[in-house]
């Protein structure tokens, strides 16, 4: 049996899994690091648990002792779940920018959580870092573990997250992609395989607001760089201790707006639940893709979660209020994506229960009653070449050429005699004077209908012309021509 003693020995050995359909468009194979198969469900509590233990070894963090920290969230539950297994209290400083899931959960492993302003320098009185230094000379018996500048956290790295890599690809890895905030998780990890490859490239994803960039580009720590921006869990404002520019070949820059669409569109496309900071380093790995050639292998590492983005990333109204959200609006015709599109109605002449028991079948309330032509024409004596004005409600204007022109109501002319109105009677002309003498009704409009036919190249014949001469015109019947507006 293979039992651990506590949660604390399942922190690590997390799974490499290829990504397929987010990177179809990059030439290299890409892998992912998936760190939240940790107990906390980041990255974090690897160096969370690397800083407490080295903190018990040198004396700092003292039995019954308080943890404090300032913390973006997961190195807060790193430390937490330390502080459970080994009897500390904890108390937390956060910035109001964090999602309100991150506070919940620090608070439901009986940390004391503090929330202080972002838009402030780190020096102010009132920033997460300068409370939390106060913090600590306010409480007996505290210890800051200051993730920043403490190497315990880049050396955790060193020890675990490096060496699994390494392992996982058979020592066939060229490219490591990796979100930098407190610098520990990338300057541990290139470390130790640069010490394995030193022909290895290592990617740095910054946001906009932050300033690694431009300090690793020019050398330079340029305050005008520093706005808010609402990524999580990269970029910084002042330069830790722990990041190392030295290991970083190169930072690459990614929208807030890019960061949360590629959260969403990682678990879409992978089935990777996973948070903002792995979002920002997806984006960036596929802005440097053209960096990446085939056969080669990029690691990305996932750092952390989706359900502390719940409320934010993952909230459509949360998107749209930002502008992040990508909508394709809908238009009729989508309505009409993989339906049906006959035509569902009833004839004149069919019984009503038919027409209810058609509604039922295709679950409507309303249904088109349509008159046929066959029915026109012997009710009413109308055709599309032979239209009794008084009955058919398409009859064009007089003085337009129609009746009594030899016009019919759909515009063409047939060879017939015109009918006529003398005295306020209706005179149908006599049918088929130019068809050889032909003067029964039907056999006329037989004719009149061929002659549309050669005219228009294609048979506008009236559907009793199939009953009546199926040997001229082959072919399924087709939807009637109306020569007036359907009857409803």
């Amino acid at each position: 049996m293979k039992i651990h003693d506590n949660i604390l020995s399942t922190i690590g050995n997390t799974p490499m899994v290829r990504l397929n359909r987010i990177t179809k468009d990059v030439a290299a194979t890409v892998l992912a690091k998936v760190e939240t198969f940790n107990p906390g469900n980041s990255i974090k509590d690897r160096m969370a648990i690397k800083m407490i233990e080295d903190a018990e070894k040198d004396g700092r963090l003292k039995p019954g002792g308080t943890i404090i920290e300032g913390t973006s969230g997961n190195t807060g539950m790193g430390l937490a779940i330390g502080a459970i297994i080994k009897g500390y209290k904890c108390i937390f400083t956060t910035t109001d920018k964090q999602s309100r899931e991150k506070v919940d959960i620090l608070r439901a492993f009986g940390a004391e959580v503090i929330v202080c302003p972002t838009n402030v320098d780190p020096e102010d009185p009132r920033s997460y870092y300068s409370v939390s230094s106060r913090l600590v000379n306010e409480t007996p018996n505290s210890w800051k573990a200051n993730q920043y500048d403490n190497p315990s956290n880049a050396q955790a790295h060193y020890e675990s997250t490096g060496p699994e890599i390494w392992d996982q690809t058979g020592g066939k890895v060229d490219h490591l992609v990796v979100g930098v905030g407190t610098g520990g998780t990338i300057s541990g990890t290139a470390k130790y395989l640069k010490e394995k490859n030193p022909n290895l490239k290592i990617w740095g994803i910054d946001t906009y607001g932050s300033v690694f960039k431009k300090l690793k580009e020019t050398g330079i720590f340029d305050k005008n760089e520093i706005y808010p921006y609402i990524t999580e869990g990269i970029g910084e404002d002042f330069v830790p201790a722990n990041v190392d520019m030295d290991l970083i070949d190169h930072f690459e820059k990614v929208t807030d707006r890019d960061a949360a669409i590629f959260t969403r569109k990682i678990v879409r496309d992978e089935g990777i639940f996973v948070g903002n900071s792995a979002g920002s380093a997806m984006a960036g790995l596929l802005q440097l893709k053209d960096n990446f050639k085939k056969g080669e292998v990029v690691v990305v590492i996932f750092h952390d979660h989706g359900t502390r983005y719940v409320g934010k990333m993952f909230n459509d109204d949360w998107m749209r209020e930002r502008g992040f959200l990508v909508e394709e609006k809908p238009t009729a015709g989508d309505l009409l994506k993989g339906k049906d599109l006959t035509l569902v109605s009833v004839e004149a002449d069919e019984p009503v229960l038919l027409a209810i028991d058609r509604m039922r079948k295709h679950n409507i309330d309303q249904l088109p009653v349509m008159e046929s032509w066959q029915t026109r024409w012997h009710d009413h004596r109308c055709t599309p070449l032979r239209c009794d004005p008084r009955r058919c409600r398409s009859a064009p204007p007089k003085g337009t050429g129609g009746h009594g022109s030899g016009v019919a109501c759909d515009g063409t002319r047939s060879n017939t005699g015109g009918d006529r109105e003398e005295a306020g009677q209706w005179i149908p002309g006599r049918a088929g004077e130019d068809e050889g003498g032909v003067r029964d009704h039907h056999e006329a409009g037989y004719h009149r209908e061929v002659e549309v036919e050669k005219r228009h190249g294609n048979a506008r014949a009236l559907p009793f012309l199939w009953d009546h001469y199926p040997d001229v015109l082959h072919g399924p019947q087709p939807a009637p021509l109306p020569c007036g507006v359907a009857r409803r």
